[in-house]
């Protein structure tokens, strides 16, 4: 143990680091449809490493029964109580990469889609919140913190201190990690009250009213013992009007609990160096592959195969949060006025989709758009592409900046969230920086920034050491886990 950490125990008259039990409703590589997974999946291996007993429970997605079923082992069940309902409640044990996952069953709420939507959604997570905090009793391990993920858990602070008085689900300390503000679980506090029996005295603007809904992420806000969200910058703008959602008030009223922790990637998983599904591997000394992998990109993307022209790529969903918008008022004029190849990977909104069809018709051999997601192709994309564009509205974390920079595609980002704290934006003066950014949500401002860069491309020397830079950082969940593992031991 770390003495940092022995001293910090020391003061609590404690000698061992806490117990955790993450909580969320996807996990990686169990099941994931964005970033949260793979935080919930990579964040506990590493705080094991620390000593930290970390263990995860998540819903028993049919997509997990479908790829682990024949390894999960039955524990028990027993039948929660949601409002008049009796609903069976099934937990089952798996051990993954070292860590052990505790997973709730039950076919109607986890036997079709992770998110059902709407109002199922709410009922689908507010029988795995109560699920939770019935089972934590009988687990074969007893928390000391429970690390609530996002609005589908943030429910469990309330919940725990106001409903289970005298139970050790009062005792325990909750953190909520908020992973992105503009998903909160806002529903009718009728509706709320009918599955989780709340009292109506926390129908109010002190508690989990907000406009007119009873908000699910709120509850948490005001509940947990701490808040936490996925980068400090982040951390900073959820207590502005503009990125809040309406909970900068509780956000400033508890700002001495809030923090950022930047996340991290995989580095196994994303590693130029070992990378399965390259065509070439490389790494930081040693680009030749880079090339190779860049010529194999321009293959399978139908560009001509031109080494000396720079590549500009994305892997995005295509939304406004993502700023996709900027991107549609000057891909045409970018293309026109500079000798560069653009490639995009990724899904989202229709008219965004059909711009991209469209600018490829127009763009032939210069521009390719893959709508649609395939994981090997991501790789190839980061590998092989120059440049990687993101210029978000907003951006808690963003990891896809973090896996360009260690596949050497320069970042070309939004300063917001987690792209400001990543990004150091190339200062041609003392030759510092390890990306681009811009300041203002501004299409031609990202389009002069992305100039700047191809003229970059035009100086080796400059594109070295700005690559050089990129792939040295260290983007590991080791970071991230001891500051989540000091976070635990201030909580106790």
């Amino acid at each position: 143990m770390k003495k940092e950490f022995r001293d910090m125990l020391k003061e609590r008259g404690r000698s061992e680091m806490p117990a955790v039990l993450l909580v969320a409703a996807e996990c990686a590589p169990l099941a994931k449809t964005g970033g949260l997974a793979d935080v919930v999946g990579t964040l506990p291996k590493d705080l094991k490493k620390l000593g930290i007993d970390a263990r995860v429970i998540v819903p028993y997605h049919r997509v997990i029964k479908e790829k682990y079923g024949n390894n999960v082992e039955h524990m028990f069940h027993f039948f929660a109580k949601l409002g008049w309902r009796c609903e069976y409640a099934g937990i089952e044990k798996l051990e993954l990469d070292g860590v052990i996952i505790y997973l709730v069953d039950n076919e109607r709420y986890f036997g079709d889609r992770i998110y059902l939507g709407e109002q199922a959604e709410g009922e689908q997570y507010a029988f795995f919140q109560r699920a939770v905090l019935d089972a934590i009793p009988n687990l074969d391990f007893t928390p000391d913190v429970v690390h609530c993920n996002d609005w589908h858990t943030a429910m469990i602070p309330m919940l725990g201190k106001t409903q289970y008085a005298g139970g050790i689900q009062e005792r325990l300390r909750y953190l909520l990690t908020i992973h992105n503000i503009a998903y909160q679980g806002k529903f009718g506090f009728d509706y709320v009250q009918d599955l989780l029996e709340v009292e109506d005295k926390y129908n109010t603007p002190e508690f989990m009213e907000l406009n007119g809904c009873a908000d699910f992420l709120k509850a948490g806000c005001v509940f947990a013992d701490r808040i936490n969200t996925v980068s400090p910058s982040y951390a900073n703008e959820i207590k502005m009007p503009y990125y809040a959602e309406g909970l900068e008030g509780i956000l400033n009223a508890r700002s001495a609990q809030l923090t950022g922790i930047i996340n991290g990637i995989d580095k196994k998983v994303y590693n130029p160096h070992t990378d399965p599904v390259l065509p070439a591997r490389y790494d930081r000394g040693h680009l030749k592959g880079k090339a190779q992998c860049k010529r194999a990109l321009q293959e399978q993307m139908g560009l001509e195969l031109r080494e000396d022209v720079p590549l500009v790529a994305m892997v995005t969903r295509m939304t406004e949060q993502k700023g996709f918008d900027l991107v549609m008022h000057v891909l045409d004029d970018l293309m026109a006025g500079e000798e560069v190849q653009f490639v995009l990977l990724g899904t989202g909104d229709a008219r965004f989709e059909n711009f991209m069809r469209e600018a490829e018709n127009r763009w032939k051999g210069r521009l390719c758009a893959y709508i649609g997601y395939n994981e090997a192709v991501s790789h190839l994309v980061y590998a092989g592409s120059d440049f990687f564009l993101m210029p978000s509205r907003f951006e808690p974390c963003g990891l896809s900046q973090m896996i360009a920079m260690r596949y050497g595609s320069l970042p070309i980002v939004r300063e917001t969230g987690g792209l400001r704290d990543t990004v150091q934006p190339y200062n041609r003066f003392n030759g510092e920086g390890n990306g681009f950014s811009f300041a203002n949500f501004d299409a031609w401002e990202m389009r002069a920034t992305i100039h700047n860069a191809l003229q970059c491309y035009r100086n080796p020397e400059i594109m070295q050491g700005l690559i050089g830079r990129a792939m040295q950082a260290d983007f590991g969940f080791e970071n991230s886990a001891m500051e989540y593992a000091r976070t635990y031991i201030w909580m106790l």
